[in-house]
């Protein structure tokens, strides 16, 4: 069994900063290629950041405003989202896989958090 906690979410004005944290417990952390994915009203969910042990890989919309990260001590994923628009309102979900290997898929991925809600204002 693998448990993921998303935290971090809030309200916050066009240009300002927000870290997301993804809490991870069950099974070794640093083992899973972790991700982010995120949902906006009336949008499918698409992916956002992933990371392995190899590097990270971003969504294009978000390349340059975006650092995914984790601390394998604490076994937490970080979302460090800058810039932010009103278009990155959204859920974001924290998700792993039940390898260490990169995917964008959303179906590839086997273990998903609650979410947590982001909304940017004008």
């Amino acid at each position: 069994q693998v448990q993921l906690v998303e935290s971090g979410g809030g309200l916050v004005q066009a240009g300002g900063s927000l870290r997301l944290s993804c809490a991870a417990s069950g099974r070794t952390f640093s083992s899973s290629f972790m991700g982010w994915f995120r949902q906006a009203p009336g949008k499918e969910r698409e992916f956002v950041a992933g990371l392995s042990r190899l590097g990270a890989y971003y969504q294009d919309s978000v390349k340059g405003r975006f650092t995914i990260s984790r601390d394998n001590d604490k076994n937490t994923l970080y979302l460090q989202m800058n810039s932010l628009t009103p278009e990155d309102t959204a859920v974001y979900y924290c998700a792993a896989r039940g390898s260490n290997f990169y995917s964008r898929r959303t179906d590839e991925y086997e273990y998903w958090g609650q979410g947590t809600q982001l909304t940017v204002s004008s």
